[in-house]
């Protein structure tokens, strides 16, 4: 009943594929590309409950607000922490990007989920997309999307395998047939690199830091396998005896010391992953190799640590912040081809 009057809306509606992270939300609009990414994060008045700044503008206020002030982060490991946060973080995220027509209809949306969430989140960010002004709702795991944005043939008889280093989690999937064949996931990735930053300022330099400035250090020096260029940078914080301000010099040794235990977690993952791994599709990954996506892609040499570790070529995927985002984008071109890869179909009233 409803078929030509779905097609019809979808001809004149802005569909939207969202990457919703624990670090950071990426929005892309159909046939405009990836048209936003800010940060995951939400800053209220505990006082009036009112959401005083979402994205970028709240993530200025981390560590900086007044009492009754809180800049959080809604999402944490992957999953929501704060249902209603999100709900306004996803309405507030929509709006921006769809608000340009203001009589076009409501948007069918797909958004990437981690692979390890439960059926209760799946049902929570389908309903907060829902709530947030969408007409339809996709999720898709993220390694799935991942793959599809880093261009692999996920829907061939072949094995692809991706890792994909979130915030929160970090995620291998090897994938054939448009289905996820293997998949181990942790939740260790960039947060927790950054609380190894902080852990390791205050225990071996007496030093109390933010995790800006963690993330801020790990981006300027981190590395996960020693290069052939070591660099230095200048950390600023809290000396824990004096209470006085005072800065030090990091360098990428020390950096690369502070974060080793979760950049092995890391690499073992990959590892176990690989051990799981069928050997016929073991074959096609040695030799396509293995793609890294989301932000943890950019940690300097890890693919050398993991191409090292495992013996197999490893590749970064063209702008790994993005594949999540574009894999959904790919699927908002093409949805009935990719709809054997969702993982909750749409419950809208008008489906």
């Amino acid at each position: 009943m409803f078929g030509p009057f779905n097609t019809l809306l979808g001809l004149f509606s802005r569909d939207l594929g969202i990457d919703l992270g624990t670090a950071n939300t990426l929005v892309y609009v159909k046939d405009r590309g990836v048209v936003l990414s800010e940060p995951s994060v939400v800053a209220t008045d505990q006082n009036t409950m009112r959401v005083l700044a979402v994205g970028a503008e709240a993530k200025k206020m981390v560590g900086r607000t007044p009492s009754n002030i809180i800049a959080m982060r809604p999402l944490r490991d992957g999953v929501i922490a704060d249902f209603d946060t999100v709900e306004t973080m996803l309405q507030y995220f929509i709006s921006r990007v769809h608000d340009e027509l203001p009589f076009a209809p409501r948007p069918r949306v797909i958004v990437g989920v981690p692979s390890g969430v439960t059926e209760v989140e799946k049902r929570a960010v389908h309903e907060a997309s829902l709530q947030a002004g969408a007409r339809e709702v996709y999720l898709i795991e993220e390694p799935m999307a991942a793959a599809i944005g880093a261009g692999q043939p996920i829907q061939e008889a072949t094995g692809n395998m991706i890792v994909d280093i979130g915030g929160g989690t970090t995620e291998v999937a090897v994938i054939s047939l448009g289905g996820v064949v293997v998949s181990h996931s942790i939740r260790v990735a960039g947060d927790e690199i950054d609380e190894q930053i902080v852990e390791y300022c205050r225990n071996e330099h007496m030093l109390l830091i933010g995790e800006r400035t963690a993330e801020a250090c790990k981006i300027a020096v981190g590395s996960a396998y020693a290069g052939l260029q070591e660099d230095t940078v200048l950390v600023r914080g809290r000396d824990l005896q004096s209470g006085l301000p005072r800065q030090a010099e990091l360098t990428s040794g020390h950096i690369r010391e502070a974060i080793s235990a979760p950049v092995t977690e890391v690499v073992d993952n990959v590892k176990l992953a690989i051990e799981a791994t069928p050997p016929e599709l073991l074959a096609d990954i040695m030799e396509h190799g293995i793609y890294l996506a989301g932000g943890g892609a950019l940690l300097r040499n890890l693919d050398k640590r993991i191409e090292q570790e495992a013996d197999i070529p490893v590749h970064v995927a063209e702008n790994p912040l993005e594949a999540v985002v574009r894999g959904t984008g790919a699927c908002l071109h093409n949805l009935e081809a990719y709809r054997e890869v969702f993982v909750s179909e749409n419950r809208s009233p008008y489906a």
